[in-house]
């Protein structure tokens, strides 16, 4: 097994510290470990150490870890984020295909980052772009999935609902095509229902902008491809209430 040569960049020198031991004591896979509290220092050694996997710290006074990756495309190697806790920021990292941890780091959350990054392709150049402009605007329109056939960015408008399958995820599009993804419903719930998405049913989340017609004493949906989805009783009035209807 070829062991990952690794790099920790972050300013804060105790953060570092913790982060090289936790990585030492649990994750076998990891080979040399080359730290850095200087984005810019790490710049100029890069090249030459040639990493596997860097762990970046998002937030650093000389470069941010966004700012610090564009100096480097194409990217050749895999990377965790390392984020302080952020709401916005962990929904757009959860749906950005790109792996992170929140600080204070733990343990299990470190072992499965470098478990993925043995078997992750390389991040996109548009795939941190993506993220870098949704945490700049506060605005999720569009997302990066990682579905069976690789790395897909979708504008969430195009979307027009979203259908559980076990432990997967549908998502249909306008365009009539259906792009799996391996996230639970659920999962896509916690990023989406804040906008212009509802979950009407434990099987359906639908994109509000997108339903033709909402049949109340039926309660069913016709969404805009003429697809008739079935509305849960408890949910009628939640929906009701987002359509603004009396």
């Amino acid at each position: 097994m070829k062991l990952l040569t690794t790099i920790i960049i972050d300013d804060e020198e105790d953060s570092v510290n913790l982060l090289r031991i936790q990585l030492k004591k649990h994750c076998p896979q990891v080979g040399s470990i080359y730290t850095f509290t200087s984005p810019l220092k790490a710049l100029q050694e890069i090249g030459m150490l040639k990493p596997d996997l860097i762990f970046l710290d998002i937030e650093m006074p000389e470069l941010n870890g966004f700012q610090f990756l564009e100096k480097l495309f194409p990217i050749t190697f895999n990377v965790v984020f390392i984020t302080a806790y952020n709401e916005f920021a962990i929904k757009a990292f959860r749906f950005s295909a790109l792996d992170y941890l929140v600080k204070p780091v733990y343990i299990e959350d470190l072992i499965e980052a470098v478990k993925k990054a043995e078997n992750h392709n390389k991040p996109h150049d548009e795939q941190i772009g993506l993220v870098q402009n949704q945490l700049k605007t506060k605005l999720l329109d569009k997302i990066a999935v990682s579905s069976l056939n690789g790395i897909v960015f979708i504008n969430l408008q195009d979307i027009l609902y979203v259908e559980a399958s076990n432990n997967y995820s549908i998502l249909v599009l306008a365009s009539a095509e259906k792009i799996i993804i391996s996230k639970t419903l659920k999962d896509v719930q916690e990023v989406l229902e804040n906008g212009s998405f509802f979950r009407i049913h434990r099987q359906y989340i639908i994109n509000l902008n997108k339903v033709k017609l909402f049949n109340r004493n039926d309660c069913v949906l016709t969404m805009e491809n003429d697809k008739q989805l079935q509305v849960a009783r408890i949910q009628k009035d939640k929906l009701i209430e987002k359509f603004g209807l009396v």
